[in-house]
């Protein structure tokens, strides 16, 4: 099933529904939107030449022309490949040359990078900004028949983050997102015609992902004018749209929380804060359901099994009475509906309840492979299970609960670390806003605990205070044996630290 149905799906039963809005301004309602799609794609098609299957680059900060310029691709029977809007010319030239892309759209200010990373891109002809007459010639083409396109055909290209190398790009099919969409309704939220869902995080990653459940229920999908993460600005949206859902790394979360805690807004339209890209500290988790209510619903994927692994939703975070309560909020949840998820050895072996391994991951959602790499693919994929390269374990009650990447567990004196574990004990102490913990060469015990720690404005906080609170909750080998006191901690653009940095 090509994902422009969907569209059309809603188009038809909702035509006078807002589809995309501008801040507090809906541009277009249903109808139009899928028409503005459909004389896009033959923009794309008729205008530009393109054929079934080439690739659009998207590198843009969050604008209204992203969801019609998805839906244009898959309408015209082409692949996507939204790209992180703040990476350097020749990281653009890598992935233009690496997806095969033939075209790109661009926002003014970013016109300059895109044009001088096109001469690395041999096959990429086409640089149109979305606020150009060109732009505007391609709605004017008469509208085009939604393209054949089978579950198999690639709709989206992720491309990683590439911390530890080039990135590589994630082949997803319409299939995948199609899973992706349905798994959603099943175990994160519902969604109800009108509704919303605020972009404030990147649409080239996750956000970008959760068009397709607001589209197929035909809700509203809002661009903050900003075109990003600004707390003033969201709570004054919360005014003007309602059953809104912001889909947020747990950096963005804790920002809203210390706005709301300050400023007292009205966050009464808010229905759902969905979660995830890092790990969110149970603390936080208490602190922002305070904040806002039993609100708060989880997800724990990656862009290899799009947003779906695990999830755990709104009324499983609400059910404080239960006995497990807080190893389930420290968890990421269950494993979606369909999807099977196992912790594994060394050998790929299934282990035991309690016992820590690698997550790996079977279903519809799991991805194609990698583009241009067999290799990687056919070792990522191994045995049919996607190797997720994160390490945990299951409870008695089927929740998963993560430790850490695999490449991130230190291993010290011959004993493995797990940096969340220490992470959550520094974020106890009151003085402490951000925490980070990575491991540090050492010639006598191979690697020791180095913890980067971020203080409240204002506070200063002693390393004897924090070898207390170490020794008062951990074994003293996970101690961290030095602190690194820093304003901020480096994050890339979806809020993640960036532990090579750090390292």
């Amino acid at each position: 099933m090509n994902l422009a149905l969907l569209l059309a799906r809603s188009a038809q039963a909702f035509p006078h529904l807002p589809a995309v809005a501008l801040g507090g301004c809906v541009l277009h309602d249903y109808a139009a939107l899928a028409e503005r799609s459909a004389r896009l794609a033959a923009g794309l098609r008729d205008g530009l030449g393109l054929m079934p299957r080439q690739r659009v680059a998207l590198v843009m900060k969050n604008c209204p022309q992203y969801v019609e310029l998805l839906f244009a691709c898959w309408h015209a029977g082409l692949c996507a490949v939204p790209v992180n809007a703040k990476l350097h010319p020749r990281e653009l030239a890598f992935i233009f040359q690496d997806a095969d892309a033939s075209a790109c759209f661009v926002k003014a200010d970013r016109v300059e990078a895109v044009v001088s990373a096109q001469a690395g891109a041999t096959a990429l002809q086409h640089v149109i900004d979305v606020g150009d007459d060109a732009y505007a010639a391609l709605l004017r083409h008469a509208p085009l028949a939604t393209a054949a396109i089978g579950p198999d055909d690639l709709a989206w290209l992720f491309y990683t983050s590439g911390t530890t190398g080039k990135p590589k790009g994630v082949m997803l099919t319409h299939g995948n997102l199609l899973a992706m969409t349905q798994a959603y309704f099943a175990d994160v939220d519902a969604i109800a015609p009108g509704d919303a869902i605020l972009h404030a995080a990147p649409m080239s990653h996750g956000s970008g992902l959760y068009v397709l459940p607001h589209v197929a229920q035909a809700a509203c999908n809002v661009v903050p004018a900003s075109g990003g993460f600004d707390e003033a600005e969201i709570f004054a949206l919360l005014l003007a749209h309602r059953g809104v859902t912001l889909f947020a790394a747990p950096t963005m979360v804790k920002r809203l929380v210390a706005y709301a805690g300050s400023a007292k807004p009205d966050s009464a339209n808010l229905k759902t804060i969905v979660y995830g890209g890092g790990p969110m500290y149970a603390a936080d988790c208490k602190t922002a359901m305070h904040t806002f209510g039993c609100k708060l619903a989880q997800i724990y994927g990656q862009g290899e099994s799009p947003m779906t692994i695990t999830a755990m939703g709104r009324a499983l975070h609400a059910d404080s009475a239960h006995p497990r309560y807080e190893q389930r909020l420290a968890s990421v949840g269950r494993p979606f509906a369909g999807i099977e998820v196992r912790v594994a050895d060394a050998e790929d072996s299934p282990l035991p309840t309690g016992e820590i391994g690698e997550v790996l991951v079977r279903g519809a959602t799991v991805m194609a492979g990698y583009l241009n790499q067999p290799e990687a693919s056919a070792q990522t994929l191994r045995g049919g299970w996607l190797h997720t390269g994160d390490v945990g374990f299951f409870d008695g009650e089927g929740f998963l609960t993560l430790r850490d990447r695999s490449k991130d567990v230190i291993i010290s004196g011959g004993s493995n670390i797990y940096p969340r574990e220490v992470e959550e004990v520094l974020l106890r102490h009151p003085a402490v806003a951000e925490a980070s913990v990575v491991g540090a060469p050492d010639a006598e015990w191979g690697e020791v605990v180095e913890a980067f720690v971020v203080p409240r404005p204002g506070a200063i906080i002693e390393p004897a205070e924090l070898d207390a609170l170490c020794l008062d909750h951990i074994a003293r080998f996970k101690r961290p044996k030095r602190y690194v006191f820093l304003d901020a901690l480096p994050k890339n653009a979806t809020g993640k630290v960036l532990k090579t940095e750090l390292r």
